[in-house]
């Protein structure tokens, strides 16, 4: 049969070009396409394949790695996934990353997404995988499909006792009808080898032995090395700059203006500079003199932003999100008022791999090695900004040295692009640290100004909100993470509600920062909680669990959530004595599919020096905890960075550039001030999801809520490096 002359369909030429190459490819249908037709023109639906098995007749079982990993497990845990419904031993299989192509589906990490988008899927993908081994063992051996099974990479015949191994079946499996994915019995948890134990990372001994895994590790042939010099100010523009000079200098293979684009997540315009090393291009930039076209960021600055901050505050928001009851008649009934504001500034990502790319673009065609967490958008953006056919662009995933939302932008990737382009070699683009903080897309500084009542039972009766936060100019839109959502929680568990929300138009390049929103409304609307509960004289666990008794509507699940926080206050031991200048304090926040509380154990001298002794997370994120391992790495990087950026992190913007440049500006927490973190699982029968981000929103609640109890000094407003914690 000739490939070029017959009327293939898709998974005919999955089994015959599978087959042709001596292994055996399963390929996975996802979602349906719609607009095909059949010859008669009546409307069909077609699965597009993606191919993430390979198993070869030696008995070599590969899984295809699709998404990006940046350090959250996700290369190992989805390939587990498969590994336990194919019925392989782990310690036999290779995880490869798979190419970027529409084949595989969705290829990003954000959100926490690629876990429920995936599970299933996997699942799916390893039972289709065994299914027709095990059919093409019953039609080897001539005998009924129920007599076999499979196990260890093997098909056992039971009544004989028979076997036959995967890679003795790769050509009969070959040619086995595709069955549907809803026909194929998937296994019982209970019977599961490897899910739920401790798996080591799949790249552990070659992330220590120093193989080249990362971006900034990579190297192609002819290469040169660039740096790229922007505006300090954002969305400045060049001038004029000494570029003859800069060419003189040794090592310098050529220097160049890249004009850029309007769109601060675009091209931002620069001085490249290409040399035969990174030193010399290093070297040489520090050699070069730019006159710029600072713009109207120029005028902006943090301390402005709080002096219009405070001065809409008082004020009636802009936009009314959400009004419920009579808040108006609730407050003047109240018992009791309290009011507060609470604030925090921007804040970086700070990845400990600096962005960086390495892109090869030679006239319509090009390569290019990213670490990002959003390839095919980068792909988009390189074909639009530089004029090449996306089909001509050919992306690889390498590992990235952290995320957290950052490498979701792609314009490390297109300036890599934009140089090779200009320089007509190859070129590896390294950003410094200095380049990593003062043009990153930060989270988002914001302002809350908060009133509560209660009633002679300190029972909340009215939650007034008005957030100040911000937006780019022009956009009409807020900076990522900077919405405030109809049904954040307390809503829908007060009878009288009031939020509003007004932006300030800034220049200031903003995007996805860990667990976006959740992320600062958790410190927010949990710190307030507590002062409420003080404020009426009860017990700050009990009254949670109180107000999580009240729902009065929305689709929040407050069982699953009730759950949590009884569990880490228990584990906490919550209501144990503790000597002065030390406290308890909890928190809980649902973002992104997961319900976590944690209950944080702090100690204050009177000095004010602090310490955070412990934090106790509770985690729901679903039936299955995929990797042990991995879910732990992730709730205590979680508990890690969390404390990092509530304790340590702030940004300091003056005539519109960020001041801080490096770590002994803008601090991480050190190993001596990391608490020990003890991790519960509570699993419940909900769909899987992931951890990358909904453990980190609690930590600053549950430290800030410990803070008051050890000191009676309330922290609103962030880094705690802000507050007075000295107590008598």
């Amino acid at each position: 049969m000739s490939l070029a002359t017959e009327n293939m369909n898709r998974r005919e030429f999955l089994r015959v070009s599978s087959l042709a190459g001596g292994g055996l490819l399963v390929g996975f249908w996802s979602s349906p396409v719609m607009g095909a037709t059949t010859e008669t023109g009546a409307a069909a639906t077609e699965f597009s394949p993606s191919v993430f098995i390979k198993i070869t007749r030696d008995g070599t079982v590969t899984i295809f790695s699709a998404r990006p990993e940046t350090g959250q497990g996700i290369k190992t845990s989805l390939p587990m996934v498969v590994a336990e419904e194919l019925e392989v031993d782990w310690d036999t299989v290779k995880v490869e990353t798979a190419p970027v192509a529409k084949e595989f589906g969705p290829q990003f990490a954000g959100g926490s997404l690629s876990t429920p988008q995936s599970y299933d899927q996997m699942r799916q993908l390893g039972a289709i995988a065994r299914t027709m081994l095990v059919e093409a063992a019953a039609f080897t051996w001539s005998v009924p499909v129920t007599e076999c099974g499979a196990s260890s990479g093997q098909v056992h015949h039971f009544p004989t006792g028979r076997t036959l191994s995967y890679g003795d079946l790769v050509a009969t499996a070959a040619t086995m009808p595709v069955p549907e994915a809803a026909t194929v019995k998937l296994k019982d948890p209970k019977e599961f080898k490897i899910l739920g134990k401790r798996i080591g990372g799949v790249d552990n001994m070659a992330i220590v032995t120093g193989a080249a895994l990362f971006g900034i590790d990579q190297r192609v042939p002819g290469m040169f090395f660039a740096v790229f010099e922007k505006c300090p100010v954002f969305g400045g523009k060049v001038v004029s700059a000494n570029l003859d000079h800069v060419k003189t200098l040794s090592g310098v293979r050529d220097a160049f203006v890249i004009e850029g684009t309007d769109s601060l997540n675009g091209l931002m315009p620069g001085v490249a500079i290409v040399a035969n090393s990174t030193w010399a291009a290093l070297s040489a930039r520090k050699q070069l003199r730019v006159d710029w076209d600072e713009g109207a960021t120029a005028t902006e600055s943090w301390s402005g932003f709080v002096k219009k901050a405070d001065e809409l505050g008082p004020q009636k928001g802009a936009t009314e999100v959400v009004r419920n009851g009579d808040p108006d008649a609730a407050f003047a009934s109240a018992a009791k008022v309290v009011e507060a504001a609470y604030s925090y500034p921007f804040i970086s990502h700070a990845n400990l791999e600096p962005q960086n790319c390495t892109a090869d673009v030679r006239g319509d065609r090009a390569e290019i090695w990213a670490p990002t967490q959003n390839p095919s958008p980068g792909v988009q953006m390189v074909s639009q900004l530089l004029g090449i056919p996306a089909e001509n662009i050919k992306i690889h995933m390498v590992r990235g040295g952290g995320g957290f939302g950052r490498r979701l932008s792609n314009d490390f990737t297109v300036e890599a692009a934009a140089i090779s382009q200009k320089a007509g070699v190859p070129v590896k683009l390294t950003w410094t640290r200095e380049d990593d903080l003062r043009h990153d897309h930060y989270r988002p500084g914001g302002f809350h100004y908060l009133r509560g009542a209660i009633d002679d039972k300190g029972a909340i009766t009215a939650w007034k909100n008005h957030f100040v936060t911000f937006g780019n100019r022009g956009a009409g839109r807020t900076g990522s993470g900077g919405n405030l959502g109809a049904n954040e929680f307390p809503v829908n568990f007060v009878p009288n509600v009031l939020t509003e929300q007004t932006m300030i138009e800034c220049g200031i390049p903003m995007g996805p920062w860990r667990a976006p929103g959740s992320c600062v409304f958790s410190f927010v609307f949990q710190s307030f909680i507590d002062e409420l509960a003080h404020a009426g004289g009860r017990d700050p666990l009990e009254y949670r669990l109180a107000l999580l008794a009240n729902k009065l509507g929305g689709d929040y699940d407050a069982g699953r959530m009730t759950a949590v926080v009884k569990l880490a206050a228990e584990k906490a031991g919550w209501g144990k004595p503790l000597p002065r200048g030390s406290g308890l304090g909890i928190g809980f926040h649902y973002s992104h599919r997961g319900f976590i509380a944690q209950v944080a154990e702090v100690s204050v001298s009177q000095a004010g020096e602090l310490k955070v002794i412990k934090v106790t997370a509770a985690c729901d994120v679903g039936a299955q905890i995929i990797n042990l391992s991995g879910a732990e790495n992730q709730v205590e990087g979680s508990i890690v960075d969390g404390l990092s950026a509530a304790w340590l992190q702030e940004l300091d913007i003056d005539r519109g550039r960020v001041v801080e440049g490096n770590f002994d500006t803008y601090q991480l927490l050190r190993i001596t001030e990391a608490p020990q973190i003890e991790t519960h699982f509570h699993t419940t029968d909900n769909p899987t999801t992931g951890l990358g981000e909904p453990v980190l929103p609690p930590t600053a609640p549950a430290v800030c809520n410990a803070i008051f109890a050890a000191t009676g000094v309330r922290i609103r407003k962030l880094p705690f490096t802000r507050n007075d914690l000295r107590w008598s």
